[in-house]
C-alpha cells in the first residue's frame, strides 16, 4: 500500500512538471506589445453609467491611460458619489490589515468610505442608497490570500441585497499563467481566504467575480465585466504600479505565493526591509547566506522580528522563470522548518489559513518533501481547472 501511494505521488509529480513545462513554453510565446486594461476601454462602460450615481471600489492602482479612474470619471462629467477603499487604503500605503478611517479625497472632495475601518467591512444601508452603480477597479496578483478579491465579493453581496449594479473593470493577473496549491478547506475560511480555490488560482478579478456568482459563492448580483484587450493567461504582464506596500517589485510578486506562508511561522519574510517577500530568515537560522534586520517602515510599522538580526536566504538572485516554473513551492518553508528544529512551535494558527488545509503542516512535520506534498493536491487542482474553464475571459 505504501509503495502504491509513493508511486502515485511520483506519477502525479511527473505529470505536474510536464504541465508546468508546457505552460512555460506557452508563456514565452505570448508577450504582446500592449495590453489595454478594462478602465481604458471607456467606450464600453461610460455609456452604461452616464446620468447615474457611481461609486468606485478602487485604490492607487486604478489608472486609466495615465489618469486615475476617479479623476477621469470626474473629467467626463460622471457623478461619482463616493469611493470605497480596500485593504491598504485608497492610496495603498497602509499596513496589511491596518484599520483605515473614512476620509475625503483631497483632489476631488469625494468621500472615501473605508472597508477596512475595523467595522463590519460592509457599508451601511445609508451608504448603499447613495449610489446606483458600483465600478470595481483594483490590481490583483492572483493569490487566494490576497484580499482585494474578498473585498470585491463582499461588495457584490451588498449590491445584490441593495439592488445595485456592479461593473468590474478587469486587469491582467501577473500570476495568471498557472494554477497550483491546495484548495481551501472552508473550515479555514478567513479574511485571507474566502473561496474553495487553489492558492494560485489563475483568474483575473472579473473572472473571479463571474465564477463566484456562477458557482453560488456569492449572492446573484447584477454583474457586468469589461475585459482587457490584448491579454491571455500566458501574457507576461509587468505591473506598472506596486499593488501594495510590501510587493514593491515584479520579482516579489512572483515569489509571493511561496513566501507568504512564512506569515504563519516564526520566521520573517523581509517585512520592514527593502526586499519584502524576497528573503526569509530568523535569528536562530544556522548557516544562512544572508543577514537582515526588520525595522519599522512605511507599510510595515511593526514587522515580525522587528529590530532583531535575522539569518537566512536571499532570493533576489533567483531567475523569474525558475520561480514561476516551481509554482507554489513549499521548499523554502521546509528548509526553514528543518533548520530551526522547533517542531510544532515553528508554526502559528495563521499557517492553515494561508495554505488552506491541515495536511500540509502534518506532512512537513513527518518529513515529506515539497514534491510529495504537491502530489496530494494535484487531482483537486485539475478538477478546479475544469470547473473554472467556463468562466475564463481569456485564452489559457
Amino acid at each position: 500500500m505504501r509503495r502504491t501511494i509513493l508511486f502515485m505521488m511520483l506519477w502525479l509529480t511527473a505529470a505536474t512538471c510536464a504541465v508546468q513545462a508546457e505552460e512555460t513554453g506557452r508563456r514565452k510565446e505570448a508577450t504582446p506589445a500592449h495590453v489595454r486594461v478594462g478602465a481604458e476601454r471607456t467606450e464600453v462602460y461610460l455609456p452604461k453609467i452616464e446620468g447615474r450615481r457611481v461609486a468606485v471600489l478602487a485604490n492607487h492602482t486604478a489608472m486609466a491611460g495615465g489618469r486615475h479612474l476617479v479623476d477621469m470619471l470626474c473629467d467626463e462629467g460622471i457623478d461619482v458619489a463616493g469611493i470605497f477603499s480596500p485593504e491598504h487604503g485608497f492610496r495603498g500605503s497602509a499596513d496589511a490589515g491596518e484599520h483605515v478611517s473614512n476620509s475625503v479625497d483631497e483632489k476631488t472632495g469625494i468621500p472615501i468610505w473605508s472597508l477596512y475601518d475595523g467595522g463590519s467591512q460592509r457599508p451601511s444601508e445609508q451608504t448603499m442608497q447613495a449610489f446606483d452603480v458600483l465600478l470595481v477597479d483594483m490590481q490583483d496578483v492572483g493569490l487566494r490570500f490576497y484580499t482585494y478579491y474578498i473585498t470585491m465579493l463582499r461588495m457584490m453581496d451588498a449590491c445584490a441585497d441593495a439592488g445595485r449594479k456592479v461593473i468590474v473593470l478587469d486587469r491582467p493577473n501577473p500570476n495568471g499563467m498557472y494554477v497550483d496549491g491546495p484548495i481551501l478547506d472552508m473550515k479555514y475560511k478567513s479574511g485571507v481566504g474566502a473561496l474553495p480555490i487553489p492558492v494560485v488560482h489563475g483568474l483575473t478579478m472579473a473572472e473571479i467575480a463571474l465564477m463566484a456568482r456562477g458557482e453560488g459563492w456569492c449572492r446573484p448580483c447584477d454583474l457586468e465585466v469589461v475585459p482587457c484587450e490584448g491579454y491571455t493567461h500566458q501574457t507576461r504582464y509587468t505591473l506598472p504600479i506596486a499593488p501594495s506596500p510590501n510587493l514593491p517589485t515584479q520579482h516579489s510578486i512572483y515569489l509571493y505565493p511561496s513566501i507568504c506562508p512564512f506569515e504563519g511561522t516564526v520566521c520573517s519574510l523581509g517585512r520592514g526591509t527593502e526586499h519584502p517577500f524576497e528573503c526569509y530568515g530568523h535569528p536562530d537560522y544556522r548557516d544562512g547566506d544572508f543577514t537582515f534586520t526588520p525595522r519599522s517602515a512605511a507599510g510595515a510599522k511593526n514587522p515580525p522580528l522587528k529590530d532583531r538580526t535575522c539569518h537566512g536566504r536571499d532570493l533576489r538572485g533567483l531567475d523569474d522563470e525558475s520561480v514561476i516554473s516551481a509554482g507554489f513551492d513549499l521548499g523554502y518553508v521546509i528548509d526553514a522548518y528543518g533548520n530551526l528544529e522547533l517542531g510544532e512551535e515553528f508554526f502559528t494558527p495563521m499557517f492553515e489559513k494561508l495554505v488552506g488545509v491541515d495536511y500540509v503542516r502534518r506532512m512537513i512535520i513527518e518529513g515529506h518533501t515539497a514534491d510529495e506534498i504537491r502530489a496530494v493536491w494535484q487531482e483537486d487542482v485539475e478538477r478546479f481547472r475544469q470547473q473554472r474553464r467556463k468562466y475564463l475571459l481569456y485564452d489559457e
